[in-house]
């Protein structure tokens, strides 16, 4: 099955998909400063965090169900199938380098997958919480 979109559409289409300030992301964001969780957005650590609490040196990643293969969720693209399958599995690597990179550096890394965050919120912030509290 061809694209139904020539290349300037889809280029197009795919330049629109953000990498920052995702809907999952401000979902969360915005629930932790209601129960009074005070974060930092920019940090140069490895793999550049969504969130991080720097004094509990705590980094947390909110993970795209498509782009980190969700193992819930994850479909196979139809079309250009190698291209994707070769990218995701790149990114699932970066994703376990990026792990050990922080563990290394004594940080505690948390990952949701952005439909934990759409279906329950307030699970995600109390285990953001527990950790928080263990530190």
């Amino acid at each position: 099955m061809t694209d139904v979109l020539n290349e300037k559409q889809r280029k197009y289409c795919m330049s629109r998909i953000r990498g920052k300030n995702t809907t999952p992301e401000v979902l969360l964001r915005k629930a932790l400063w209601r129960k009074g969780l005070r974060y930092r957005l920019s940090s140069s650590l490895p793999g550049r965090p969504d969130i991080t609490f720097p004094r509990q040196k705590i980094a947390i990643f909110v993970d795209g169900c498509f782009w980190h293969k969700c193992p819930e969720h994850f479909q196979t693209p139809k079309t250009r199938t190698e291209f994707w399958v070769q990218k995701l599995e790149k990114n699932i690597k970066r994703d376990k380098l990026v792990n050990e990179k922080l563990k290394s550096l004594g940080w505690t890394v948390i990952r949701f997958w952005e439909h934990e965050i759409n279906k329950d919120t307030t699970a995600c912030v109390n285990a953001v919480q527990r950790m928080i509290s263990l530190k």
